[in-house]
């Protein structure tokens, strides 16, 4: 609760931030007004001055996804910190802390700096920290606040070794919780590749006064030739290691309550992990089931689209997407083609390139489907749109398009207009990449 208190108070100060040149797509007679000013007026994403291109996020969707995680969490007795390399926005870290987050997931040193600065108590990082100079702070903000809770990989004895002289050196007290990461397979990104590399690091661990071995975790979204099974088999080695290590009496150095901490879960096997993790066997002390899946807050009408484990299992749900990319037809050069204002600069392609979905009419307003209107390339400010036979679209119109991979839809916009249904824009979310 403490975490969540101070999350949502330090996120209040970001409405105070002034409205100018800085953020593309807002309203220019905002120009002085604060975001919170701006967010008061209830402006129509539409009619309110805003300009093209500009990114929407669905309020209802993100409170509908936001909920469903939750949920999710509670009935599968799984801890829940999701990944805020997503969207960088304290003011949805605060959100899903309301919904129940233990704590947010950050990759690189700089999230963590973020996060610290609004108000995040409980940070894990998914990654083997070894950068001197983010150790050092590091070693301050833990040893500055006794609430801080925070945990990172470590997959390698020089990792360990880095790690202890860089806390050495800034004279850090209290030691830094790290788990031992196990790799998802040989052709698989980061991670000890076997136990016995893994019983290693923890040797490591244990030889060195700076540092507490608190559990073991990983990501099996790099399971090669990922399937099901596949998945399951890997999640199943990562439980025995964990329990492997509480038998040889790797956790000793844990309070009796404290939990030990087994982590895995992204965005497209969270059932497996919920599978898997239900059948942790008891161990010395208890067990922290941490998941850490994070573009579910967006979700998307792509990668994400497919790959959402509540396609294999409907009958828990479903994710909304909730991202909505409005450009402007600029070009008609042929009945065959057009051209929009958004580009590579507005519109995530690195997985998938953006849907057509909606037109709005630029003579009356009215809105219909995208039908025969697709989105076949991008420039760097500009949309190439095909058009089939009978496609109504003319200069001038709005085109909505959905977008794929919530990681790159966010990262290229600082204040995101946060609509209602009938397009009232109701808050603005900030983010810090």
């Amino acid at each position: 609760m403490a975490a969540q208190q101070s999350a949502e108070q330090s996120v209040t100060a970001l409405s105070g931030e002034v409205v100018d040149h800085r953020f593309k797509a807002l309203p220019p007679d905002a120009e002085g007004l604060t975001v919170g000013a701006l967010a008061a007026e209830r402006r129509n994403l539409f009619t309110g001055g805003f300009t093209t291109p500009v990114l929407a996020l669905s309020a209802e969707s993100v409170e509908a996804n936001l909920a469903l995680l939750e949920t999710y969490a509670e009935r599968h007795g799984l801890a829940f910190a999701p990944h805020g390399k997503t969207s960088m926005s304290p003011q949805l870290f605060a959100r899903q802390l309301e919904h129940g987050a233990w704590g947010i997931t950050a990759a690189v040193p700089h999230q963590a700096r973020v996060y610290r600065a609004y108000g995040i108590r409980r940070i894990f990082l998914a990654n083997e920290l070894v950068d001197s100079v983010a150790l050092r702070w590091l070693a301050g903000e833990l040893d500055a606040d006794p609430d801080f809770t925070f945990a990172c990989y470590v997959d390698s004895v020089r990792g360990v070794e880095l790690m202890d002289e860089a806390l050495r050196a800034a004279g850090a007290v209290r030691p830094v919780d790290v788990v031992v990461e196990l790799g998802a397979g040989r052709a698989a990104r980061t991670g000890a590749r076997t136990e016995a590399d893994c019983a290693a690091v923890a040797d490591a661990v244990a030889a060195v006064s700076t540092l507490r071995l608190v559990g073991v975790a990983g990501y099996e979204g790099e399971v090669p030739d990922a399937s099901p099974e596949r998945v399951r088999e890997w999640l199943r080695r990562l439980v025995t290691l964990a329990a492997d290590f509480d038998a040889a009496g790797r956790f000793t150095a844990m309070a009796d309550d404290e939990e030990i901490l087994i982590s895995a879960g992204g965005s497209a096997w969270f059932d497996a992990v919920a599978d898997v993790f239900a059948e942790i066997p008891a161990l010395s002390r208890p067990v922290l089931k941490l998941l850490r899946s994070g573009a579910y807050v967006s979700h998307d009408d792509g990668h994400y689209r497919h790959l959402t484990p509540f396609n294999r299992i409907p009958e828990e749900g479903a994710l909304q997407p909730a991202f909505r990319l409005w450009a402007q037809v600029v070009s008609r050069p042929t009945p065959e083609q057009a051209f929009v204002n958004a580009g590579k600069r507005d519109a995530a392609y690195d997985l998938d390139l953006p849907e057509a979905q909606a037109v709005r009419s630029g003579r009356d307003g009215s809105l219909r489907p995208a039908t025969g209107i697709t989105v076949s390339g991008l420039s760097d400010q500009h949309g190439w749109v095909r058009t089939e036979a009978g496609a109504e679209l003319e200069v001038g119109d709005w085109i909505g398009m959905g977008l794929s991979h919530p990681c790159t839809s966010f990262d290229k916009w600082q204040l995101i207009p946060l609509v209602e249904a009938d397009g009232t824009v109701t808050d603005y979310i900030r983010t810090f990449f």
